[in-house]
């Protein structure tokens, strides 16, 4: 189907809601995708670090067609074996205790919420400046940013806001009724900021002093990202409560929240549920991947991948901020930017906000590939209109 009339199927069935390009996918592979008309692209979006082991990598789409043949559905009232062993593989990774599937990311942290408040009645929870958790309505409660909240207040309430790189105004945040803190080790939709480790340390002490939950979400910055398979590893902070999606999936929508031995029995039957989470496709497309991701040489190759692009774009007068494969890059007009990437230079990279570029290439990415992005955003860079 011809990309106009894809575009007019949108305007007649479709909410408005994303501005999207306009370039029809047809087909991916690694880090390569091709549109509709034949033309080849680089990938460094991977769906906003989604297929972090590339397109349609061999061991996801062979994991996946073997359990489509088998069985699809039969909702958590009963077992599955896929489902079973992604969350031992996945609390054994990370801070085990007990893991809860969802859908998406947005879903892992409203579950993270409730947690934290059927622990502690009635209690607030702290987040800081440049947050974004999501767009469900607790969720997004707890993305302080005015654009996305305004059209949807009232919110739920409870919710504080600090700035991001305060140790002292965080500890201070923190009291007998607060139900949790809940941070990105690195944020990522407002542009790429690592959280400074001291109010990473910070807001440790303060949860353990006033008997909170530390929340960590690593939807975007988890799943070996990073170079180590949890951000957090690097800031030397272990959560409470952890919440995980995008990249687990490697493509196909899930989402988990991991919540530690001491906290991963306060739900009672019955208080949460999902209908579709952790079902048996998604949950063989996530044990394909952590099968794979959680691997020290695998991550040893990711923090040399992230290495060489940062050095590659310091070369070009480029400050990279983040680690590992997930990096930020401040530019002018940086939407028309991303928006020439794609349409000149066929590089797949986006924007967030009016002078950041992000660009989060599948874990798997070759020198090669790196070396080729680096000069299409080079040749943009040099060129008049730039």
């Amino acid at each position: 189907m011809a990309l106009s009339e894809l575009q007019s199927l949108e305007r007649d069935a479709v909410m408005a809601t994303y501005a999207r390009n306009p370039v029809e996918f047809v087909r991916g592979e690694g880090t390569r995708l091709w549109d509709d008309e034949g033309n080849e692209y680089l990938d460094f979006l991977t769906g906003i670090s989604v297929a972090q082991l590339g397109h349609c990598h061999p061991q996801v789409v062979e994991a996946v067609r073997e359990q489509a043949g088998q069985l699809m559905h039969v909702g958590n009232l009963f077992y599955t074996e896929p489902s079973m062993r992604l969350a031992k593989h996945l609390t054994d990774a990370s801070i085990g205790g007990r893991a809860f599937f969802t859908n998406s990311g947005t879903e892992a942290i409203e579950c993270a919420l409730k947690l934290a408040r059927r622990r502690r009645t009635g209690g607030d929870f702290v987040v800081l400046e440049g947050a974004f958790h999501g767009r469900t309505m607790g969720s997004l409660s707890a993305t302080p940013q005015e654009s996305k909240q305004v059209p949807f207040a009232p919110l739920v309430p409870g919710f504080k806001v600090v700035p991001r790189g305060d140790a002292k105004t965080l500890a201070a945040a923190v009291d007998r009724n607060t139900a949790a803190v809940l941070i990105e080790p690195i944020q990522g939709e407002s542009g790429i900021h690592p959280i400074d480790p001291a109010v990473l340390h910070a807001a440790r002490d303060a949860c353990d002093t006033q008997g909170a939950l530390l929340i960590f979400d690593e939807i975007q910055c988890g799943m070996g990202r990073t170079g180590t398979l949890w951000a957090h590893e690097q800031f030397g902070v272990k959560p409470n409560v952890m919440t995980v999606a995008k990249g687990l999936g490697g493509g196909l929508p899930i989402g988990a929240c991991v919540a530690d031995s001491d906290c991963a029995g306060i739900f009672d039957l019955g208080e949460h549920g999902s209908t579709f989470g952790g079902g048996p496709v998604v949950a063989a497309a996530g044990n394909a991947v952590l099968d794979t991701i959680d691997d020290d040489a695998f991550l040893a190759t990711v923090r040399e991948r992230g290495m060489r692009l940062a050095d590659g774009l310091r070369e070009l007068r480029l400050e990279p901020r983040g680690l590992g494969l997930m990096v930020g890059i401040h530019v002018p007009r940086a939407p028309e930017v991303a928006r020439r990437l794609l349409l000149e230079q066929r590089l797949v990279v986006n924007a967030t906000g009016p002078d950041t570029i992000r660009l989060l290439p599948p874990l798997t990415v070759s020198e090669e590939e790196i070396d080729e992005a680096l000069s299409r955003i080079g040749a943009l860079l040099a060129s008049p209109a730039a």
